[in-house]
């Protein structure tokens, strides 16, 4: 092999591996920023596809541009009326602007780090700005939720704000912040709250003693409307039997009258029958009071004594 051939294999070899070394690819979901020494030395590629650097003495660092998450630790922190609670955060992000990102932060390390930082801090602040009914009165679709008081008992003071709007602070006061970074927010969730252990067993005393209130209430209610029904029963009792007690009276006296009227019209027909009802209505009479065991003086004058006298000569005749 001659010296032409050689070095022109060696030629051909030096620019493979130049190419090599200066050639890189950016793939869709990320975006490049080319340094040269430490700095960066043209606009950052966002273009997918195959781009050339200055081999050697340029580096090519990749940063993600696609929706990033930040989770959050749990967090210890007081409310607007100082209770203590527990708030778990997540967030979602992107990198906006690569430049300000490399220059400020460099890698997503330093960037989670800063978003722990500054989503935190905002989180405490607008959680210390709220007490905690505003925090935790919340249905599934994060608004607002107002119990109805019962009886008057346990009642909440209206909620004005609730964790949609809550979070909607953290995000207006955080996403400007983020901004200078080259990141933008895209959302902000508490994702759990949970009770201090001492301020739980607070709470639970306070929700028993509230619910034995509003059952002390019902009891109270209830007992007041049963002598209420009891009252008006007996009430309704007693104006049946004096309506029905009016009503006997009036068909007694309507009764009497009547029959009173039959002896007049009877004694008006027959003068002569009137020493026969007198005698009959002393039979009921003596029937009514005369018992068994009744011990009756009679006079030898009287008209029983003469009817029992003549009913006594008869059986002793038919003996």
């Amino acid at each position: 092999m001659s010296l032409r051939t050689t070095l022109a294999i060696l030629f051909a070899l030096f620019a493979a591996a130049l190419v090599v070394l200066s050639a890189f690819t950016v793939n869709e979901t990320e975006q490049a920023i080319v340094t040269q020494f430490g700095r960066p030395v043209r606009d950052p590629i966002t273009e997918p596809g195959l781009h050339f650097k200055v081999p050697i003495i340029q580096q090519v660092t990749l940063i993600d541009k696609r929706y990033l998450a930040w989770d959050g630790p749990m967090v210890e922190m007081s409310t607007k009326d100082k209770t203590y609670i527990q708030v778990d955060t997540f967030a979602r992000w992107r990198i906006t602007d690569a430049m300000r990102y490399y220059l400020r932060l460099r890698d997503e390390r330093s960037a989670q780090s800063r978003l722990e930082d500054i989503l935190g801090s905002e989180t405490r602040t607008a959680i210390a700005r709220h007490e905690l009914v505003e925090v935790i009165r919340t249905d599934k679709t994060r608004q607002p939720v107002q119990d109805e008081a019962v009886g008057g008992l346990g009642a909440l003071r209206p909620i004005r704000y609730g964790r949609q709007e809550i979070e909607k602070s953290i995000f207006e006061a955080a996403a400007p912040k983020l901004a200078e970074f080259g990141i933008e927010l895209l959302d902000i969730r508490l994702k759990r709250i949970n009770y201090n252990p001492g301020v739980l067993e607070r709470i639970h005393q306070r929700m028993i003693s509230e619910r034995l209130q509003i059952a002390q209430r019902f009891r109270s209610e209830g007992e007041g409307e049963a002598a209420r029904i009891s009252g008006k029963k007996d009430r309704d009792i007693n104006e049946i039997e004096s309506a029905a007690y009016k009503r006997v009276q009036e068909i007694r006296g309507e009764a009497d009258a009547k029959a009173t009227e039959i002896y007049a019209k009877a004694y008006t027909q027959r003068p002569e029958a009137a020493d026969f009802y007198r005698f009959l209505k002393s039979l009921e009479t003596y029937r009514k009071v005369i018992t068994g065991e009744s011990t009756v003086v009679l006079s030898t004058n009287s008209d029983l004594f003469a009817l029992l006298k003549r009913v006594e000569q008869k059986r002793r005749r038919d003996q």
